[in-house]
């Protein structure tokens, strides 16, 4: 499958998203890898992840890298060699890469029924406004957990909590934009969180 969608947000940004309908061996033989990434993709127990992780370095070559251009910190941030700023998320059958000259965060999440049963865990001023007998309210819940986990990913701060220090205030599924904050240690940090939905699945990016 080639590119599934690519959006650019503003002239520094390009996000781009990729439909996993290939073959493992489609995927492996279509890309080079690191060896420490071959023995890392080989190593995994489960082929829907190995074919996420592949995607991910499809996306990368659109882009114009390889997996040579990209290493990741100490906590797992991934990072190009370039500077530009990158951030990675795949679910099921969709992955996404976003890159940009500003600090960024992206997720991809199947929606789903079970999300009502975390809820608890991720969501606290939310509560507020999000009522169960809404239509929406699996789709709402799924887009705060992508602008919450995006946030996570653009922050990239240790001790960081969804529900303690990440709130997104009221939106409509079909805003395709809402506000988000993060109050951490006596600040607050706004942005602006775009959100999108395809096939069942809600994307969330966030750039600083």
């Amino acid at each position: 499958m080639p590119l599934y969608k690519s959006i650019t947000p503003n002239s520094q940004t390009t996000v781009k998203i990729w439909k996993i309908t290939e073959s493992f061996d489609d995927l492996m033989t279509s890309i080079s890898l690191k060896s420490e990434n071959v023995n890392r993709v080989l190593g995994m127990k489960s082929e829907l992840h190995q074919r996420g992780f592949l995607s991910v370095r499809c996306l990368l070559n659109t882009f114009g890298y390889d997996d040579a251009d990209l290493f990741y910190d100490k906590h797992g941030k991934p990072h190009l060699k370039d500077g530009k700023h990158i951030s990675i998320t795949h679910s099921f059958t969709f992955s996404a890469v976003i890159i940009s000259e500003n600090i960024v965060g992206i997720d991809i999440e199947k929606q789903r029924d079970k999300i009502r049963m975390i809820a608890h865990k991720f969501i606290d001023y939310e509560f507020h406004y999000l009522t169960e007998d809404d239509g929406d309210y699996i789709k709402k819940l799924t887009a705060i957990w992508c602008v919450k986990e995006s946030l996570y990913k653009l922050f990239a701060t240790p001790g960081l909590s969804f529900k303690k220090h990440c709130l997104v205030i009221p939106f409509s599924v079909n805003d395709e934009m809402t506000m988000a904050w993060i109050d951490y240690k006596n600040r607050k940090y706004c942005y602006s969180i775009n959100f999108l939905e395809f096939e069942g699945f809600t994307c969330a990016y966030a750039i600083s």
